[in-house]
């Protein structure tokens, strides 16, 4: 069930409706094992406000429009772990919430060979509006599991899930699973490793890069609060039925179940040799 955040869906002259999902939704709220999956782009879901956005059947169900496969791979994994998983419900042509608001492709107007006309000459006002009844509120959620597991003396491992096209301007994309990291290379290196030994053609940071500025979430939550954290990028044509969803979730289960134990001895900060009895 959905969490925490203001609805202001029935003010005036609100994006969303009070008819209207929120802008996030929260699974296993209450979950005390240390994994918190994010799942910035898992719908395509457009406010009724702002109708088609100018686009096509098509071009609304692509992978410009949400990262397809990682919302039902992310539900999955909650379900089958046990675990929390904080999930937006709009579409990520809407605002992307991987994005900082000041860079472009918040409010992508060109992708791919696809112009959103909905996004084109935006005003500041209705991208002030987006980023208040979506953008926040979804971070917020995530922010308030955070504080919750704080709370409770459990520093999560922060992991955010994503998908992507396996051709992307024309060009095929030979790899299957990407591992994304910028600071936290020990948690990357299990991904990495285990994905290899599954069988999985593994990029390490393709194809995107952790290091990269458009990484917001993490940037945002983990780096920012020295988390132990990953960025999870799996080709699209692996997950965008349920057999596939499964035989992903298969292995990312595997890893995740013990992921835990296997980091905690390597991440535990040095003691002050001075203060050691």
């Amino acid at each position: 069930m959905p969490t925490e955040g203001t609805d202001n869906r029935s003010a005036p002259d609100a994006l969303l409706n009070k008819n209207e999902p929120l802008p996030f939704v929260t699974r296993n709220p209450d979950s005390t094992r240390p994994i918190l999956l994010v799942c910035d782009h898992a719908s395509r879901l457009f406010p009724k406000s702002l109708g088609t956005m100018g686009l096509d059947p098509g071009a609304r169900r692509c992978h410009l429009a949400w990262d397809i496969g990682a919302g039902a791979l992310t539900e999955h994994l909650a379900e089958s772990l046990g675990t929390t998983a904080v999930l937006c419900q709009y579409s990520r042509l809407v605002i992307d919430c991987n994005r900082q608001l000041m860079d472009p492709g918040a409010f992508l107007e060109f992708g791919d060979g696809v112009v959103i006309p909905g996004n084109r000459n935006i005003q500041q006002a209705d991208k002030d509006r987006r980023a208040e009844e979506i953008y926040w509120p979804y971070h917020n959620g995530i922010q308030h599991q955070l504080q919750r597991f704080d709370g409770l003396g459990i520093q999560p491992i922060f992991v955010a899930i994503h998908s992507f096209t396996p051709v992307m301007n024309g060009n095929y994309r030979p790899c299957e699973i990407g591992i994304l990291w910028d600071t936290d290379r020990v948690t990357a290196e299990v991904f990495i490793h285990d994905f290899r030994d599954a069988g999985y053609v593994v990029g390490d940071n393709e194809p995107y890069s952790g290091k990269a500025p458009q990484d917001f979430t993490i940037d945002h939550h983990a780096e920012a609060a020295n988390l132990s954290h990953v960025g999870i990028e799996i080709r699209q044509d692996l997950i965008h039925h349920g057999y596939g969803i499964e035989k992903v979730a298969e292995t990312l289960h595997k890893i995740l179940e013990n992921l835990p134990a296997r980091i905690a001895p390597i991440n535990i900060e040095p003691q002050n040799p001075g203060q050691i009895a």
